[in-house]
Parts: structure tokens; C-alpha cells; sequence
């Protein structure tokens, strides 16, 4: 279970499915209405005039979290997660955890959407279980390397959550399954340095380093690989592109969550996945 800190202030709200697409809870569940998290530092949330109501009493300024004190319309519990500054940390590291450094030259320099993250969530053995959306949760997220090394940081934002729910709500109006597996979520620059180049296949400033990233499948029976979803009996590139075609469509009814999208054939490390972000700029490769 996650760890969840107290607030000081217990907010009484009547609330009803129909409420969910009024402000202010509507900014808090997202365009999906799957969403169980706020995440954002001090002053942006602080500085929101729309979510100010709810955020009275909730300890902003301490990093990790809290309680907001108001169930979602389907009972689930909503919480404030607070970032900590990269000053916490010990140059490339957080205690023990190596991280590295963002690039600031090339795209950094030039757009601000390649900008280091304004800050980090720090993620224990207490709080990796947080529900942040209706199917995910912070751990699932997490970059896959230092696995026993605590704290870990988790670089993560809202707009990713909010398309990821919303392909998985198209997959199930379509009759297929909408659970989707995060096969990789962020990376840290440092484990992302690892796969740069030729061999490894990943990009130098890979949106996963931003937050906004994730390669997904939609993995039913939970066998670690891509289900068969055009029904032809075997899993090939077929099937994510089954998926990109979903993906596709939240866009077009979304443009606010304009990302990146591709589908990756296996290999001999993996199954066919497809990559999801939102960086703000259609791109297709």
C-alpha cells in the first residue's frame, strides 16, 4: 500500500459521476477521467487558481504524497504528489541511485521541451504502489536498472498518464483488451545513455528521459508480451499496429496530447510494442 501523508485539512465534497467533467474536479481527473494524481512542484500547483480549492491544507511545499482528502467518482483515492528539486541530489545521484545529467546542448538548448524537468518524485518501497491513474501506478514507471537501490527518482507527467488511459479506453470500446503493460517507462539519462547509438537503438534526448514517454503493449494475459489483436493466431507487427491505429484516434480527438507514436517489430529481446508521448509535436518514425 502506498504511503500516503496526512493533510491538515479534510475537504467535504458531495460528488457525483456527473461532476466529473465540472472544474475543479475535472482538472484533476483529466480528459479521460482516469486520473488519480496531481503531480507538479510547489508553485505550479500553487499557482493554479482552478485547483485551489482543493488543494487547501494540503502540505505542498514537502515533497512526496498526500492525501487530497476527495475520492475520484469511483471511489478511488486522489492524491497531491509534490516533486522534489534536483537539488536534493548529490550531483548525478540521489543517496545511493546513479541518475546522470540531462543533455543542455543540441535540442536542450533550443527548445524548451528538451529542458532538464523541473523536478523529480522521489520513490520508496512506501509509496512505489501509488495509484496515479485507473491502471497505473508509480513503480510501473520506474527506469529498470539499480532494481535494490532506494529512493529512485521518477521523472513523470500528467498528459502521458491521461493519453495512456484514454488508448485504454479506446481498446475496450473496440471490444479488445485495454490493459496495457508499461514495457519501458522514464528513463535516467544515464541508463538511457546505455542504449545510444547504432546497437542500442535509442535516441540521444529520448523523450523517456522527460516523462513523457512510454513503449506499451497490451498484455491481457499478463505474459509479458503483445496480444494477438487482429485474431490471426500469432503475434506480429500486425498487432501494434492494431494499436498505433488506436492511438492514432485519441490524438485526432485530443490534439492537446499531440506525441510521438511508432510500432516496433520483436527482436530478439522483445516482442512488438508500440512507443506513446506526448511532446507537445506530431512525429512519426
Amino acid at each position: 500500500m502506498p504511503a500516503i501523508q496526512s493533510t491538515s485539512a479534510t475537504h467535504e465534497w458531495t460528488v457525483t459521476v456527473q461532476d466529473s467533467t465540472s472544474s475543479p474536479l475535472r482538472e484533476v481527473l483529466g480528459s479521460s477521467g482516469n486520473l488519480r494524481a496531481l503531480i507538479g512542484t510547489p508553485v505550479s500547483l500553487a499557482q493554479s487558481l482552478v485547483l485551489q480549492p482543493l488543494l487547501f491544507g494540503v502540505p505542498l511545499g514537502a515533497p512526496g504524497v498526500h492525501s487530497l482528502g476527495l475520492p475520484a467518482p469511483d471511489g478511488d483515492p486522489l492524491v497531491v504528489v509534490t516533486l522534489e528539486s534536483f537539488e536534493a541530489m548529490q550531483g548525478t545521484r540521489l543517496d545511493g541511485y546513479r541518475v546522470g545529467r540531462w543533455p543542455t546542448r543540441g535540442l536542450a538548448a533550443r527548445s524548451p521541451r528538451y529542458a532538464p524537468p523541473p523536478g523529480f518524485i522521489s520513490v520508496t518501497p512506501e509509496n512505489e504502489y501509488t495509484q496515479v491513474s485507473k491502471r497505473f501506478r508509480l513503480r510501473d514507471f520506474l527506469t529498470h536498472d539499480q532494481q535494490d537501490v532506494w529512493p529512485k527518482v521518477l521523472v513523470l507527467r500528467v498528459p502521458l498518464l491521461d493519453k495512456l488511459e484514454l488508448i485504454g479506453d479506446a481498446l475496450e470500446r473496440r471490444g479488445l483488451p485495454g490493459l496495457l503493460h508499461i514495457m519501458s517507462g522514464f528513463r535516467t539519462p544515464q541508463y538511457n545513455a546505455q542504449g545510444v547509438g547504432p546497437k542500442g537503438g535509442r535516441a540521444r534526448e529520448s523523450r523517456h528521459m522527460y516523462g513523457d514517454a512510454a513503449d506499451v503493449i497490451v498484455d491481457a494475459n499478463e505474459d509479458g508480451v503483445m496480444d494477438d489483436l487482429d485474431g490471426d493466431g500469432k503475434v506480429t507487427i500486425r498487432d501494434a499496429r492494431v494499436l498505433l491505429a488506436v492511438a492514432e484516434g485519441v490524438e485526432l480527438e485530443h490534439p492537446d496530447l499531440v506525441g510521438g507514436l511508432s510500432a516496433y517489430r520483436a527482436n530478439s529481446a522483445h516482442g512488438p510494442f508500440v512507443h506513446v508521448d506526448t511532446r507537445g509535436v506530431r512525429a512519426r518514425w
